[in-house]
């Protein structure tokens, strides 16, 4: 198959349809293609729709999770379900245009193998936007990777992108870092935005913290998820040094310049570093051990009640 069309779900009855539509006037012009509609535990009719439109149509698929585990998981079920040689994912709030998917696969042919949208005016609140905006710096800060919109889950996708990468969490936003970590190639075009029409947005604050949480994760399997023990073995060490050099001082000072070590926290302090220095390379060995183990065998955090193929 050519081209695989990714939508996660959550309570969008009302938007299903005419996202539906606008697909189907847009990828029938691009080769086989197919629409995957993930429900991620929907409550208001969201996977009658896709039953009824799986019955009308049989480029349409439907997978249905047991209760809402989040975009990320959807995602990651659709892609793992998909069969196109380019997965294309966009959200289900009729803002992502399908008529950009055309632009995406055009961009890919230029040689790249991961394409991300960049809503361009964006049609949000400004409040959101301004969140939005400060997320993408820190990202980029952080990560190395120069996208302008990583939010924006309009993307497409060469397959062999997700023959390893493992999503949960709020990863789904960080799949470009992730992926450019790899060394994929990475590009970016401006695409349509279009303001919510039916529906509740699913955007929350709490969900930036979520999002920084996964961001240091995402830094930490960037730099370190080969050998951890260079991360805790290394603070360790640094720590171990400092407790040895400072009670080496204190020793010094007590044997042979005669001064009293009861009165001085500086004593405990040398101990502490120590045993911190020790707990910290243990730590790293565990950790390396653990990573070792995760490489060995891999788990899905979540699961799928029902699918339609």
């Amino acid at each position: 198959m050519d081209l695989s069309v990714v939508i996660p779900l959550y309570n969008e009855a009302e938007n299903i349809r005419p996202l539906y539509e606008r697909n189907a006037a847009v990828l029938p012009k691009l080769g086989t293609y197919e629409i995957i509609f993930v429900d991620d535990g929907s409550n208001d009719g969201t996977w009658q729709q896709i039953t009824a439109l799986h019955r009308k149509d049989k480029h349409v698929r439907g997978m249905k999770l047991r209760r809402n585990f989040g975009q990320t998981a959807a995602m990651d079920a659709g892609f793992h379900a998909a069969q196109g040689k380019i997965i294309v994912a966009m959200d289900g709030d009729l803002q992502n245009d399908p008529a950009d998917i055309p632009r995406l696969l055009a961009e890919i042919d230029q040689g790249y193998d991961v394409v991300s949208g960049w809503r361009y005016p964006r049609r949000d609140p400004l409040m959101k936007r301004f969140f939005s905006r400060g997320a993408d710096k820190l990202r980029r800060w952080i990560t190395g990777e120069k996208i302008h919109d990583s939010g924006c889950s309009l993307k497409a996708y060469r397959r062999e992108c997700f023959a390893d990468l493992e999503l949960y969490g709020e990863m789904h936003r960080f799949i470009p870092a992730l992926l450019l970590w790899k060394g994929f190639k990475i590009g970016e075009i401006k695409v349509t935005h279009h303001p919510r029409l039916h529906g509740k947005s699913k955007y929350t604050i709490t969900r930036l913290g979520k999002g920084f949480l996964d961001l240091l994760v995402v830094k930490f399997w960037m730099q370190y998820s080969a050998r951890p023990i260079h991360l805790f073995g290394g603070a360790g060490l640094l720590l171990l040094a400092l407790g040895v050099f400072g009670g080496a001082w204190l020793s010094y000072q007590r044997l042979f310049l005669q001064v009293p070590l009861s009165s001085r926290p500086a004593l405990l302090l040398a101990v502490l570093l120590v045993i911190l220095g020790v707990q910290f390379i243990i730590f790293g060995l565990i950790t390396d051990i653990l990573i070792k183990i995760y490489y060995g065998g891999k788990r899905r955090p979540y699961q799928i009640e029902q699918e339609l193929k």
